[in-house]
This record gives structure tokens, C-alpha cells and sequence, in this order.
């Protein structure tokens, strides 16, 4: 299990915003209660400034709408229980103005490795 940090940096405050962070193959984002997975180990509030007004934990990654985004500096967290290991290439994590969407920021992830 490892948690992950999201640090957002905005120029402006915007309206309805989509977080998105890819997973690696067979990694599961907790805190859904579902299915064995503890939803209080997949909380991880220690030091956000963000709270997301829905969640999405799907195979491919983990998708946070925020209803409103400050501008300046703010922090998102959740964790993952990897599953499988292997070397990861992952795209982009994303940020995306949901209502205007020439307005999004992106940023690289580096090749991930899991050890059996």
C-alpha cells in the first residue's frame, strides 16, 4: 500500500474541476469499503487541502471532481494496494476544467516498478 500525493498549483480559481491519475496494472485506489477493501485505511487526510465532492476508483486510475479549485497551492491524497508487480509506464496525471476545456494542466509520471 502506498500513498500518493497530488500537489496542485493553480494561477485561478476555477468552478468544477476533474483530477486524473492513472493506476498501474492490477493496483486498486482504496477507500470504496467494497469488496475486502477498508475504506478507513484508504482515507489519508493528513496534510490535504482538497476533499473532493465525488470519486471515482476504476481499473485505469482515480478520478476526484472537485466542485471548486482555489487558486494557489492545494493538496490531494489517497492510497493504492498494488497487486501485481512489473515496471509501469503511466501517462499523464491530469487536471481538466470540466466547463471550459482549453483550461487543464497535465503532468508526466515516472516509470513506476513493483517488486515481487
Amino acid at each position: 500500500v502506498y500513498s500518493v500525493v497530488l500537489e496542485i498549483d493553480a494561477r485561478s480559481e476555477m468552478p468544477w474541476v476533474a483530477v486524473s491519475d492513472p493506476l498501474p496494472a492490477g493496483a486498486v485506489a482504496l477507500g470504496s469499503g467494497l469488496g475486502g477493501d477498508s475504506a478507513t485505511l484508504g482515507q489519508d487526510d493528513s496534510g490535504a487541502s482538497l476533499t473532493p465532492s465525488f470519486t471515482e476508483r476504476g481499473a485505469d486510475g482515480y478520478r476526484a471532481y472537485l466542485e471548486y479549485l482555489p487558486a494557489g497551492r492545494s493538496v490531494l491524497r489517497y492510497r493504492v494496494r498494488l497487486n501485481n508487480a512489473g515496471s509501469f509506464a503511466l501517462p499523464p496525471t491530469r487536471v481538466d476544467a470540466m466547463y471550459a476545456p482549453a483550461v487543464f494542466g497535465a503532468s508526466p509520471n515516472e516509470p513506476l516498478t513493483v517488486l515481487p
